[in-house]
């Protein structure tokens, strides 16, 4: 049953009429009041005869106090990441740098300024351009930098981003102001770009705003749409030109090796040819110094004996045989390679070998000389 309903044999059940009088809530001064005893106790003061309104407000001053001091304190509590670096101003000024971790710092006395100094951060610039020989190209340009100082990042300059994009501007103009069209669009792109990296770094370091340059690419050169299309086939036969002097260093680099094996084995083999011809010289020279005292002692017989062993080497050679008979008409022919082949011997037909004619007195006795002077030379040899 609900405390307002009627009944209960006629009471009224009103939570806040106990013992037969009226409570309301609880008085609020008269908690603080009561809490302002407390704590003025605590801290050493006594009763008030002037009432407890005083005490209470003391008391609320003072716990006010305490928990701003708390607020305060956890509120100086910070982090810095792994890739950042913290600039501590105190008052407005520098004061130090912090690295990574937690760290705390006096609130509304100090404050913290976090800077990255690991990433790699881009910055572009792009725009039309005058060369040197009064042309008008676009040019796109990328920079990339990292900071390496982040007091030098935050102070030096007012903006240190801002300043490297005006200093980037000039330093491009200044380079394309200096080159030509054909060079920016074609095979000075290299060239222009070390110039340009030159030119910035030169300008900004006076500056020392903290930034080291990582890289800068030259990232496009286009001329006006006008005349695009004639500078994209001078670009093409540009490219089509390098493709064929590379293919045919390519080319150079595979033949010339080649050449240089051939070259070195034709000398090898003249070389061996030389001392083939030396050596035999050699021999012929150490051959004839021994058969000179045979000559001199015997010039008949060495000469028959020369005669017969060279006409011996030159009719080992040949399968054919010619002999002229002396006071003849007729020419005598010896098939030797049919007659020293016993299976075409049996098949050899009859008029394959002339009939010899006989032999006269005067061939007989040549023969006989022939036959003493071989058997001379023979026994010369023995």
């Amino acid at each position: 049953m609900a405390w307002n309903e009627p009944g209960n044999n006629g009471k009224n059940n009103d939570p806040w009429k106990q013992g037969g009088r009226d409570q309301g809530p609880p008085d609020l001064d008269e908690v603080f009041r009561n809490f302002g005893k407390k704590f003025g106790g605590i801290f050493g003061g006594g009763k008030s005869s002037g009432g407890g309104s005083s005490g209470g407000a003391s008391a609320a001053f003072v716990l006010i106090l305490i928990v701003a001091a708390l607020v305060w304190a956890f509120s100086g509590f910070y982090t810095i990441k792994e890739s950042e670096r913290g600039v501590v101003l105190r008052f407005g000024e520098y004061h130090t740098e912090v690295g990574p971790g937690i760290h705390w710092k006096p609130t509304f006395i100090d404050s913290v300024l976090p800077v990255d100094v690991t990433s790699v951060r881009t910055l572009r610039s792009d725009g039309f351009m005058l060369t040197q020989d009064q042309n008008l190209v676009r040019v796109t340009f990328e920079i990339q930098y990292r900071v390496f100082n982040a007091r030098q990042y935050k102070f030096s300059v007012v903006d240190a981003d801002n300043s490297l994009h005006q200093a980037t501007d000039a330093a491009l103009r200044y380079v394309i102001g200096h080159s030509i069209m054909d060079d920016v669009l074609t095979r000075g792109r290299e060239v222009v770009r070390q110039n340009t990296r030159q030119e910035l770094e030169g300008i900004i370091e006076p500056y020392n705003m903290g930034i080291v340059l990582v890289d800068v690419n030259f990232r496009d050169a286009r001329p006006p749409e006008e005349v695009r299309d004639a500078f994209d086939d001078a670009i093409k036969a540009q490219e089509d030109q390098e493709r064929f002097i590379q293919e045919a260093q390519a080319y150079a680099r595979e033949i010339e090796p080649r050449a240089r094996g051939q070259v070195n084995r034709v000398m090898q083999e003249a070389e061996a040819y030389k001392q083939q011809i030396v050596l035999k010289a050699q021999g012929e020279v150490a051959r004839f110094e021994k058969l000179l005292p045979e000559y001199l002692a015997a010039p008949k017989v060495t000469r028959d004996r020369l005669y017969l062993e060279t006409m011996e080497q030159v009719y080992s050679n040949t399968s054919k045989v010619l002999v002229d008979v002396k006071n003849g008409n007729n020419i005598m022919y010896l098939p030797l390679d049919k007659m020293l082949n016993p299976n075409s011997s049996s098949t050899t037909p009859s008029n394959a070998t002339p009939v010899l004619p006989a032999r006269s007195s005067t061939d007989s006795n040549s023969q006989s000389r022939s036959d003493s002077g071989r058997n001379s030379t023979r026994s010369g040899r023995g």
